[in-house]
């Protein structure tokens, strides 16, 4: 089934899930001045480490705060250790953030522009520029080509694929192709670059880094296929962080970016700043969950199911559609 793709993948970013828990030790509640900021960098970490410390640095100098930078290898990891209280504050994309709200006592405080004020971003597959496989290629299946999936709760890497492709025209990615990998962007970036895998999964911003940082491997990529506009990411906060230290994070990431030197730190994240958001920007998220689970369920047959899962999809998508009407 089209989730089971998906559940394979947390089985498998989850084995070292226990040890990594045990390694990190306890939660930070006996210095509440020291707080643990995680991330899941979409390149390696030798990569991303460079481009957040800076932002930590001044998260530093702005609150007083002792922040340690942590990098986790997946979402599951991500979410977890929130859960365990081993880390305080996070930078999530929309899906790990939303499940961060459901089961980690998570708190969104903001939400990511681009660099163009945007706050939305693009899944994308791709493929070898001269390649010439194109999205019907993709679609007819048959097993000929081989796949590069995103993280389990990636949003634009898995998530999206599915509501806005795979799942409208009844397909299984592990049925449709020769072998699945789930990889990050970056290596299912490289992979189709270097021959390696036919097609993948990444999102526009994720290309952006690689042309940065790998123009050789960039110029190999063409993109076949592009979402509808996806919710950025979030900075999310711990419920039980003190209220008086939350706010001093909350102010310094929606007041960043004034001075030329802050807006050489975003630029190297590609973004734009931060902006004012709560779990309620989620909801085009939960909207592609219920799209995906209402498809499951026309899968299997199963009246009631299909019933319940129509009915949790009109709900959400009715609420997205009052948002949008009132929206400027």
């Amino acid at each position: 089934m089209i989730v089971n793709l998906a559940r394979r993948a947390v089985l498998v970013g989850a084995l070292g899930l226990t040890a990594l828990l045990a390694a990190c030790g306890g939660g930070e509640a006996d210095n509440p001045n020291h707080i643990v900021f995680a991330v899941l960098p979409a390149e390696s970490q030798a990569a991303s480490e460079p481009l957040w410390a800076p932002l930590i640095e001044d998260l530093e100098a702005e609150t007083g705060l002792d922040i340690e930078l942590r990098f986790v290898p997946n979402y599951t990891v991500l979410v977890e250790t929130m859960r365990a209280g081993q880390i305080q504050v996070a930078w999530m994309s929309a899906l790990p953030a939303l499940d961060a709200t459901r089961r980690s006592n998570g708190h969104i405080i903001g939400r990511i522009m681009n660099r163009e004020g945007e706050t939305h971003y693009r899944s994308v597959l791709i493929t070898q520029a001269n390649s010439g496989i194109t999205l019907d290629d993709v679609m007819a299946c048959g097993g000929r080509l081989s796949f590069g999936m995103g993280d389990a709760r990636s949003t634009s890497g898995t998530l999206a694929p599915l509501a806005f492709l795979f799942g409208p025209a009844q397909i299984e990615p592990s049925e449709c192709f020769r072998e699945v990998r789930p990889a990050n962007h970056q290596a299912n970036a490289l992979a189709v670059a270097n021959g390696q895998v036919d097609v993948a999964t990444n999102n526009d911003v994720g290309l952006l880094f690689t042309e940065r940082q790998n123009p050789r491997a960039f110029q190999n990529i063409r993109v076949i296929w592009q979402s509808p506009p996806i919710p950025e990411s979030a900075i999310v906060v711990r419920g039980d962080v003190d209220p008086a230290v939350t706010e001093r994070i909350r102010s310094f990431f929606l007041t960043y970016g004034d001075t030329p030197e802050e807006r050489q730190v975003l630029d190297g994240l590609e973004y734009g700043g931060f902006q004012a958001a709560d779990d309620s920007y989620l909801d085009p998220v939960r909207e592609m969950e219920a799209s995906v689970a209402l498809m499951e369920a026309r899968r299997s047959g199963d009246q009631a199911r299909i019933a319940a899962a129509q009915t949790a999809y009109n709900e959400i998508h009715a609420r997205v559609a009052a948002a949008q009407e009132v929206q400027p």
